[in-house]
């Protein structure tokens, strides 16, 4: 029987968890033994006392919990200092982990010997689609993005009718049509707003116009996605003519959000600051990217700046503002990760490289980076 153990987050802030006390109860019918640290959700109003009644152990001792584990389950990655301490005992981690940008992380857990499996390289195939831990937070992210654009702009997004006269309704800009952006198309269109959006991908206009909001046309000449579903980077060229052709538009805008980000890859800068410096004072501008490089020219990660009488806001880890629904979209995501991996005759996790899901998100294994997509950029980058 595996050991299943869930430890409290430890990035400053974080609310999330990666498992609520009905999955609990699913883990335990599958045949694994499930452990968390004491406390993994206070932050969203989740008792020990629900948890234990669920069928989890519960263990107060954050080193005792993660060596008697088998898996272990988290939001965000373990803490470097961590991995030590799970070194050669054959323990599987599973996690956001952001294999791209922490070179040291990866070489930390191949030297340790542990097999990590990042839950931002799950495939966007149609049997992941309930393991989309990825398009899941980032739904979220579209919502809270325009709820804290909403709160800080000093008007109202709905047209209103008054004694003193006719409110005219906000406007708002989206820039990228994926799963964040349409969100906030949908979010700021309930809200009353008139909306009008931008992608790379043309074949996303109809759901834009479904939604309600207005397509903005930009020849850009051969663009595209990739066969995950994300864009494909532009050329400098076609970055310079979206830039302009989206200007008067930006100007215009009482909101824009930006939520451009490509995979594995820095962010483009889709607002420069002349462009900014064209918007009302009092706009705002919601960089989704602000964390990893940002779309907007002066944004800062985690923090509200002033540029221009305009707030761009870059706050970052935007889910964890709907930490409750957050953490219940993961905890699914995560169980039915585990359910599409488990071996129901040795009751447990089993870690086949030939299949076309694990092949994509198994990062290290047997003490080697065993990820395609990773071999190929470090090969890239040394030649």
């Amino acid at each position: 029987m595996q050991v299943f153990a869930f430890p409290k987050e430890t990035l400053p802030g974080e609310k999330r968890c990666a498992l609520l006390p009905a999955n609990v109860k699913a883990y335990k019918l599958s045949g694994a033994q499930v452990k968390i640290e004491s406390g993994l959700g206070d932050p969203i109003h989740v008792s020990d006392d629900e948890y234990r009644a669920a069928g989890a152990e519960i263990v107060f001792g954050r080193l005792a919990l993660l060596q008697s584990a088998d898996v272990i389950i988290s939001v965000h990655k373990l803490p470097s200092v961590e991995l030590a301490l799970l070194s050669n005992s054959e323990k599987t981690l599973i996690s956001f982990l952001d294999p791209f940008n922490d070179v040291d992380y990866l070489q930390a857990l191949e030297r340790n010997n542990i097999t990590s499996i990042s839950m931002e390289m799950v495939p966007r195939i149609s049997r992941c689609q309930k393991m989309d831990a990825l398009s899941s937070q980032a739904s979220l992210a579209g919502y809270v993005m325009t709820m804290k654009a909403a709160s800080q702009l000093p008007s109202i997004l709905p047209m209103m009718m008054t004694p003193s006269g006719t409110i005219k309704p906000a406007k708002v800009f989206v820039i990228g049509a994926g799963v964040a952006g349409l969100q906030a198309i949908a979010t700021a269109k309930r809200l009353g707003a008139t909306v009008t959006a931008f992608d790379t991908r043309t074949v996303v206009a109809e759901q834009v116009q479904s939604l309600g909001g207005k397509f903005l046309e930009i020849d850009l000449g051969e663009t595209g996605e990739t066969n995950q579903g994300y864009a494909k980077a532009l050329t400098p060229l076609q970055m310079d003519i979206q830039r302009q052709a989206q200007a008067k538009c930006i100007a215009d805008s009482d909101i824009v959000i930006t939520t451009a980000q490509l995979f594995g890859r820095k962010p483009p800068v889709l607002i420069e600051q002349e462009t900014i410096a064209l918007m009302k004072p009092g706009s705002i501008i919601v960089d989704m990217a602000a964390e990893s490089g940002g779309n907007v020219e002066g944004s800062i990660a985690g923090e509200d700046v002033c540029l221009h009488g305009v707030t761009i806001i870059g706050q970052g880890n935007w889910s964890n503002d709907v930490a409750k629904d957050a953490s219940h979209m993961y905890a699914n995501n995560i169980q039915h990760f585990i359910s599409d991996c488990w071996c129901k005759d040795a009751k447990a996790l089993k870690i086949n490289l030939s299949d076309e899901v694990l092949k994509s998100c198994v990062i290290t294994h047997q003490g080697k980076i065993v990820s395609e997509m990773l071999l190929s950029l470090q090969k890239k980058a040394v030649a």
